[in-house]
């Protein structure tokens, strides 16, 4: 006999409003219904009726953890349609942020996933190194969340002690591999708990078109950074941690390999980075004409289609966040699964229900 088992919209193991209708027999999964845009704040209908320099703080604000992601590729597409260069230092300065921002949000995924398994001391230990993060991302920004680092052709400040924030990047890497990987990696609790549990095979992993951490835990090896470098990627050395399993754990190494690197990529940044100016020219006319932009989220791939008419506003924002393409595939990883592993496989995609319902 067939019953329905509703998560959400609210509920403790979601972090943001979102439905999962189970059709379970006894603890078995055997159909899965997500339902979504429980909250919807219209931002790219905003964006069109800002200018441009407005619209960069409104897409900023489209999420909180990568908020930084959706500025730099919005201004991208702006600098494209423009045909302006965004000085060296600028570059370097953006990858800065941009990784430091990768290292927030995974080292924030990690506490929320060893919250939903029970276990209460990594997860403090996972957001105790995270608010050194966000401590190192106030010192070059003056925020926390929202960093306000991005403007047309360029960045808005400087990163005033690169030897200082280094040292620190240093010293935050060494203790993320000693205090935190090694208990993912070895704990037999949470290799229990996450081997085996919510497989997304490699087929169906690219038929779906996943992105991003989920994609590469199911052997699908694309990263933006590498398939289509922007800013200063091109310069710095970092391989692309790809995992074949496709399941929990498989998702968990992924991310956790994705930190170690993003340490060592802010570390060349920062000992590569040329002297010269921040930005371009100090008045933008941005032309009609229209282009795309992709970066490298946290979760994947972030894209953003942006048209102009040669007036001060947007024609047409479009923006595609990886979640958007990730939440479908939690319904084929939770097939044939137990009831009580849904919240760990809905939350090892990382999904934000923010940039999904923007």
């Amino acid at each position: 006999m067939s019953y329905i088992v509703p998560i959400g919209p609210y509920h403790p193991a979601l972090e943001e409003p979102c439905r999962i209708d189970l059709t379970c027999e006894g603890e078995t999964v055997r159909e899965a219904a997500i339902i979504l845009k429980f909250n919807f704040r219209g931002v790219e209908w905003l964006a069109e009726r800002r200018n441009f320099i407005q619209a960069v703080a409104l897409v900023e604000r489209v999420c909180g953890i990568c908020s930084n992601v959706h500025a730099i590729t919005f201004c991208r597409s702006l600098e494209t349609i423009a045909g302006i260069e965004v000085p060296e230092r600028a570059r370097y300065i953006r990858v800065v942020v941009s990784e430091l921002e990768r290292v927030t949000s995974h080292l924030l995924w990690t506490g929320l996933a060893a919250e939903v398994m029970g276990f209460q001391t990594l997860f403090m230990t996972c957001f105790a190194l995270r608010e050194r993060a966000m401590d190192i991302l106030e010192r070059i920004s003056g925020n926390r969340v929202h960093y306000g680092m991005n403007c047309i052709g360029g960045v808005t400040r400087d990163v005033a002690d690169p030897g200082r924030v280094l040292g620190e990047i240093r010293r935050l890497g060494e203790e993320t591999a000693k205090k935190i990987v090694p208990v993912f990696q070895n704990d037999r609790t949470i290799r229990a708990r996450c081997a085996g549990i919510g497989i997304l095979p490699e087929e169906q992993a690219r038929a779906w078109g996943a992105v991003g951490p989920t994609a590469r835990a199911s052997g699908v090896p694309q990263d933006i950074r590498k398939a289509a470098p922007y800013e200063a990627y091109d310069k710095l050395e970092f391989r692309v941690p790809v995992e074949t399993a496709g399941d929990v754990n498989a998702r968990v190494v992924v991310r956790l390999l994705e930190l170690i690197e993003a340490y060592g990529i802010i570390s060349q940044a920062l000992e590569k980075m040329p002297a010269g100016p921040l930005r371009g020219p100090e008045f933008v006319e941005i032309p009609a004409g229209e282009a795309t932009a992709r970066s490298e989220a946290p979760r994947g791939e972030c894209f953003y289609y942006v048209a102009s008419g040669g007036m001060d506003a947007p024609l047409r924002v479009k923006i595609r966040t990886p979640s958007f393409v990730n939440i479908p595939l939690v319904r084929i990883m939770v097939l044939g699964a137990n009831l009580a592993d849904v919240p760990l496989i809905n939350a090892s995609i990382d999904p934000c229900y923010s940039c999904t319902c923007r």
